[in-house]
């Protein structure tokens, strides 16, 4: 069976991400999803605004749910997954696309910071 080249490129950069990576793929993900349902908002394209708003409510949601408990800094970032999805719902809930600039700031730093954490576990592990 013919597979698309590009498909099967993303499907094996996917195979070969680290954790890091992977992490990094999520919160980048959020962040397109977040800028596109910003533009349909914009434009009043109300059903695709709600599904680009519930797909970074699950990968939000996902991102909470693999955290390892024993780890100290889950507890933060449980806090922090619960406001956005409390942000994500009043965004949903009353169509604000405006408070969608208050929240791509915030998971973008997160995604910067788990970055830059990826990188140093990279050079001390080498």
């Amino acid at each position: 069976m013919y597979q698309n080249p590009y498909q099967q490129y993303k499907e094996q950069s996917f195979a070969t991400m680290t954790q890091g990576e992977m992490l990094i793929c999520l919160y980048d993900e959020s962040i397109k999803h977040l800028t596109k349902a910003k533009i349909y908002g914009t434009n009043k394209e109300y059903e695709k605004f709600s599904e680009e708003i519930d797909r970074v409510k699950e990968i939000i949601t996902f991102l909470d749910h693999v955290l390892d408990r024993k780890i100290e800094i889950s507890m933060s970032l449980t806090k922090l997954y619960d406001y956005f999805n409390y942000e994500l719902s009043r965004i949903s809930a009353g169509r604000k696309v405006e408070l969608i600039d208050e929240l791509i700031p915030l998971i973008t730093e997160l995604r910067d910071t788990w970055k830059q954490a990826d990188k140093l576990s990279r050079t001390q592990g080498a």
